[in-house]
This record gives C-alpha cells, sequence and structure tokens, in this order.
C-alpha cells in the first residue's frame, strides 16, 4: 500500500504530532459564514439560509498518485471541492439554494427527505426528453450558464444528502453530491429533538461515503461514451479522500480540492469531564452499501434518513452495534463514546497487558508505528524494535474504522487504504497542546 509515496506518510504521520492540527482560515462571505475546525464537520451557514451553489469541473487527488476529473459543487466565490459544501440550517426555517451551471449538459439538485421543494416560485417538476423519456428528477439549469433557485422549509432535524436529479447515474458518480444537516431549532448539541440525542459539539463528524470508477470520469473528461455495463468502482472515499488522505487534517494544503478529514478525535469517557457522546453522521452517496465498522467501540444507532430511532409512543429504539449498515442514499446517525472499561490505574489497578505483536499494530508503510508500544493510555511509552519510529505524541490510541466489505478498503485494489480512517483518543488528561 503506497509504499512508493513516502512523502506524503511523511507529512501524515506529523498529524498526531501536532496537538491540534493548524487550522486554515476561510474568508467569510457577505452572506455566508464557514467555520474551520481543524477535525470534524465543517458547517456552511447563511443567515439568511440562503446559499450559491456552482456546478463545476475539477481534480481529486488519490492516494496512489493518480488524479481523476470529477463534477461538484463549489460554494459561491469558491474554488471547486469534493464533496459539495456541508450546508447547515434549523428546522422550520426557509431555506434558497441557488445554483449556477457551469457543466456542459444540464443538471439539478434534489433535495432528499425535504417535502415541498420549488424552482423558480413553481413546484419542482420532473423533465423528459421530446421523446417523453425521463431525463430529470426535477429542474435543471441549463447547461453553459443556466441556473434555477429551490426554495423549501427544511424538514425535521437530521442528516441528508443533495444530489444531482440529473442522469443520476453518470451525474453522482462524477461527484455532484453534498450534506444537509438540519439541527433542532435552539438545540445545537442534539441530532433531533430527543433530548437523550445530545452531544459534544466539539466532537462532531461527517462521513460522506463514495466510490470513483476511473474509466467513467475519463470517459467524461475527454467526451467520450462510456458503457455502464462495465461500471466498477476502483477507489472508494470518505468525505472525497482516501486512506491515508483521510486522517489529514481540515483544509490540508496537498489536498486543495478535498477539504474535509475524517480523523475522529476524541478522549475516554468521563461522567463528570467528559461525559456527552461524539456524534458522527453517516451518508452514502454510491451505488452500494457500505457496511462501516469502527473498531474498539460499537455506535448507538440513533437515526434514519432524518427520522429518530424511536417507537410511534416516542420509546427509545435506538441500539449499539458494532457495523453501521448504510445503504445507498441512506444516512445514518450514531453516537460514540469510549470507555476505560478496565479502569486501569498505574498504582492501584496495574492490569498486566501483553502487547500485541508488531504485526498487529498499525505499522508502516515506512518505518512507523501509531501504537505507543504501551497498552494504556498515556502510559510510558515501551520499547520499540530498532528502527522503528513512534508517532504517538501522548501515549493516545488509534482504532482503525474502516468498510467491512474490504475491497472497499482498499486504492485501486492495493490493500489496505479506500474506505478507511482512524479514531484517535487522548488520555483523560489530553495532550500537550
Amino acid at each position: 500500500m503506497l509504499r512508493g509515496d513516502r512523502g506524503r506518510w511523511r507529512r501524515l504521520s506529523a498529524v498526531p504530532l501536532v496537538a491540534a492540527i493548524v487550522a486554515v482560515l476561510v474568508v467569510p462571505d457577505p452572506h455566508e459564514v464557514a467555520a474551520s475546525p481543524p477535525a470534524g464537520l465543517e458547517c456552511l451557514s447563511s443567515g439568511d439560509n440562503a446559499f450559491d451553489l456552482t456546478a463545476t469541473g475539477g481534480y481529486a487527488a488519490m492516494p496512489d498518485g493518480n488524479t481523476i476529473y470529477m463534477w461538484s459543487y463549489a460554494a459561491r466565490g469558491g474554488a471547486f471541492q469534493l464533496p459539495g459544501p456541508t450546508l447547515c440550517v434549523d428546522s422550520g426555517v426557509k431555506v434558497t439554494v441557488v445554483l449556477h451551471n457551469t457543466l456542459p449538459e444540464p443538471t439539478s439538485i434534489t433535495f432528499p427527505g425535504q417535502a415541498q421543494v420549488l424552482a423558480g416560485g413553481q413546484p419542482a417538476q420532473p423533465e423528459a426528453d421530446d421523446a417523453g423519456n425521463l431525463t430529470s428528477l426535477t429542474t435543471t439549469a441549463a447547461a453553459g450558464t443556466g441556473s434555477v433557485t429551490y426554495t423549501f422549509t427544511a424538514g425535521p432535524p437530521g442528516t441528508y444528502l443533495y444530489q444531482s436529479g440529473t442522469d443520476v447515474q453518470k451525474q453522482v458518480q462524477m461527484g455532484l453530491y453534498g450534506a444537509l444537516v438540519v439541527r433542532p431549532a435552539g438545540h445545537p448539541d442534539r441530532e433531533n429533538d430527543r433530548a437523550d440525542s445530545a452531544f459534544d459539539p466539539d466532537h462532531e463528524y461527517l462521513y460522506l461515503l463514495g466510490e470513483i470508477d476511473p474509466d467513467l470520469h475519463l470517459a467524461v473528461e475527454r467526451k467520450r461514451a462510456y458503457d455502464f455495463t462495465k461500471y466498477r468502482a476502483r477507489y472508494f472515499t470518505i468525505n472525497g479522500r482516501s486512506m491515508p488522505d483521510t486522517i489529514a487534517p481540515n483544509h490540508a494544503d496537498w489536498l486543495p480540492a478535498q477539504p474535509y478529514g475524517a480523523l475522529i478525535h476524541i478522549r475516554p469517557y468521563d461522567p463528570v469531564g467528559n461525559a456527552k457522546p461524539a456524534l458522527i453522521r453517516y451518508l452514502n452517496a454510491g451505488s452500494v452499501a457500505y457496511p462501516f465498522h469502527p473498531h474498539g467501540s460499537d455506535e448507538q444507532l440513533i437515526a434514519r434518513d432524518g427520522r429518530p430511532a424511536q417507537g410511534p409512543g416516542g420509546q427509545d429504539l435506538s441500539f449499539s452495534n458494532f457495523l453501521i449498515d448504510v445503504a445507498p442514499g441512506q444516512t445514518v446517525d450514531t453516537l460514540m463514546i469510549w470507555k476505560d472499561a478496565e479502569h486501569w490505574d498505574a498504582d492501584a489497578n496495574p492490569i498486566p497487558v501483553p502487547l500485541p505483536s508488531l504485526q498487529d499494530q498499525i505499522v508502516g508503510p515506512g518505518p512507523e508505528t501509531w501504537f505507543a508500544e504501551n497498552p494504556y493510555l498515556g502510559g510510558a511509552p515501551g520499547e520499540l524494535p530498532p528502527g522503528v519510529v513512534q508517532n504517538n505524541e501522548c501515549g493516545e490510541y488509534y482504532h482503525v474504522a474502516h468498510s467491512h466489505a474490504l475491497e472497499q478498503a482498499t486504492n485501486y485494489g492495493a490493500s489496505f487504504g479506500g474506505m478507511m480512517t482512524l479514531i484517535r483518543i487522548d488520555p483523560p488528561a489530553g495532550c500537550p497542546a
């Protein structure tokens, strides 16, 4: 895996060594404000809930050195980015999205889960060609310079996709998708209207899952026909990136068109000092199910498709699982905490634990290891084999999180990569700044 790209790995290995990965300041638009945390969800919000998006083309970098021609939505005044900006609004507000099209064919945006969407002030309508064949699920912006204005009232709080409704098989695969986060009015620290969906706002994460068949993208770039019976995804992405780029910070300078990282960065549960869980929002913009598996801790599934897991009487139907299976077009929201289940204490409870063998740790592809050689958070580093470099800055843990369909955890078939990232758990007292 990626053995030839040592420079990229050297850059990535610096990620955990910098306590709070350097944030990149984003100059806010007069009507839109973008927060830019070093890790976690980055919202694009607007005081009047109005957004301008431009459908445009650009290039995404893959970890094996390949670059892929993509289509996506850029924010007003912004450059091409994959995926489109994450739009954040409150439930019940009127939302306006103006789509500008610079692509060589008509395109559009659908908002699954949102009711009574208008286009140009009229109900958005499917479109067909002269022969009566359906060409778009909703009103389009014409090729080249067209535009269309969509309006709707934000529905129930939750996580939703927005994506092209035109020639869906092709345009969504090309990258025309993004996330819409609808928050409960007055409760930005809850996933939905239920009090038990509360989470730590400093630990909110987005996993927008996708896939790429490079042959399709090359055909579109060269304006050639493509036979969809030969479709085969070769790259699998989280937020438009593949492992190891998934663990790089938001706005990593070597990924200018892929601004969103996927590293989860938390501390152990503490009933006093760290009681609230992290929130992870999963979205599937691909063509197959992605069975996502976080190691080291199960997650509590609390919502699907913008609907809380509850019974007709409001009873809690959330459940804990080791695998988060996300179907095409579906969204799933989970809460996650990480507990020191054995209550280790260096003096009072010194539990002996054998260190795993080197091949069972996350090592390389260079002489790096992501394990402190100490079985407990914050403990003194152990003894590493000669020539192996330790990346842990303060005895933190790293757990792998990846698609359990292992062909999706590859980069063009090379293991491991693709739809994979890390969960970083710092010691209870945190790490040095």
